[in-house]
């Protein structure tokens, strides 16, 4: 292990790998969305990962996600989805990043910003920046997206700044809520979305993808594949449909090692509050990993690690920088390697495990591991 205290290794031969199953299951060409720091295994790796395994765009939220995988040399085409009224509009459709748009105003704000910005020289011929937007039709979630109430209007002045060369409109798109537990939300939300379609036609725009499928409609839900699928989770192996399995490789595994090693009588309070109070003798492991580097306070109580090859018990609560094991009759010692989670492969808790510990998802496990763990990248074959 390279870190004086903690480190999380991806596995980029599972996310390519991921993203090839992903790409089987689909006649659609495949999104990797790669947000949040590429949900905690690093957005750059991810999405060089993503694109070897047949990924032809990547999504993201933000604009500032969107610059740095250009930064990093990204060309593939990327779609960015939440902005607000002071996003640079402009530095985004120098970029050739693709733009969602959820409103009329919010379509007004880019055209006027791409109108002040500066123009691109081309054979000494200036030529404007052209955005390339989708648009949100929110069908059921709630979220974002324009409501059937404003839809008409962002489609109507949509096709007029088409009509007048501001900008283009590339897709068409929406977000699944229930496409994990209800195919009656999902049936309801795609025949909302073809309505929607169905009235930008009429007005006359011809955009080059609908894509409505998230991970979980990938695999359950073909009807809503259209032309692209956004594939989150998946790609990093996590399965998306809670009690199915559908071949999917987790990429990372966050290991520590045990810093401090103590015998205790039973009667022995641990912790905060002393919430655990040992119930024999036995030995307690410290681990320099708490809820400031992504192991959730909540799951204190319940959450187990790899130990000496086991799973121990986490004892009392967890900490900002620390938690303590208890590793029972074990012969433990500094340095022993520990393993929080994983694929689940050697025994290891996996990152559904403490979703459920914690009452959470495992998105939010990974993209909770903070940054003072450092990413390790490896291949399978390094793994072993």
């Amino acid at each position: 292990m390279t870190s004086e205290l903690a480190e999380a290794v991806v596995d980029l031969a599972a996310v390519t790998g991921n993203v090839e199953l992903i790409g089987g299951a689909t006649s659609a060409a495949v999104m990797a969305v790669v947000k949040a720091d590429g949900f905690g295994h690093g957005a750059v790796p991810a999405a060089m990962a993503a694109l070897a395994g047949g990924a032809t765009w990547l999504g993201v939220t933000s604009a500032a996600e969107a610059l740095a995988l250009r930064e990093a040399g990204i060309t593939a085409p990327v779609l960015s989805w939440l902005h607000g009224p002071y996003t640079d509009y402009a530095a985004l459709a120098a970029a050739g990043i693709d733009v969602s748009v959820n409103t009329a105003d919010q379509l007004h704000t880019l055209v006027q910003a791409l109108g002040r910005a500066p123009s691109t020289t081309e054979n000494d011929k200036k030529v404007p920046f052209l955005a390339h937007v989708h648009l949100k039709i929110d069908t059921g979630m709630s979220r974002g997206g324009a409501g059937t109430d404003g839809w008409p209007e962002l489609v109507s002045w949509a096709r007029k700044y088409e009509r007048e060369g501001a900008l283009a409109v590339r897709g068409v798109w929406s977000h699944l809520a229930t496409a994990d537990t209800s195919p009656i939300g999902v049936a309801a939300q795609a025949a909302a979305f073809a309505e929607a379609v169905a009235w930008a036609r009429d007005a006359g725009l011809r955009p080059d993808l609908l894509h409505l499928a998230n991970s979980a409609a990938v695999f359950t839900a073909p009807r809503t594949h259209y032309d692209l699928v956004r594939a989150g989770i998946a790609v990093y192996g996590v399965e998306p449909v809670p009690g199915r399995t559908f071949g999917l490789r987790p990429a990372l595994t966050l290991r520590s090692h045990v810093t401090l090693v103590k015998r205790v009588p039973a009667g022995t309070g641990v912790g905060y509050g002393h919430d655990h109070v040992t119930a024999r003798p036995t030995t307690l492991a410290l681990i320099p990993l708490g809820f400031a580097d992504g192991v959730p306070r909540a799951a204190g109580g319940r959450a187990e690690v790899l130990l000496g090859g086991v799973r121990r018990p986490l004892a009392g609560r967890v900490a900002m920088d620390q938690c303590v094991v208890d590793a029972g009759d074990l012969d433990v010692h500094p340095g022993d390697p520990v393993t929080v989670l994983g694929p689940g492969t050697h025994g290891e808790p996996t990152a559904a495990d403490w979703a459920a510990w914690a009452g959470t998802n495992p998105h939010e496990i990974l993209t909770g591991i903070g940054p003072r763990v450092p990413r390790r990248y490896a291949r399978s074959k390094e793994r072993a």
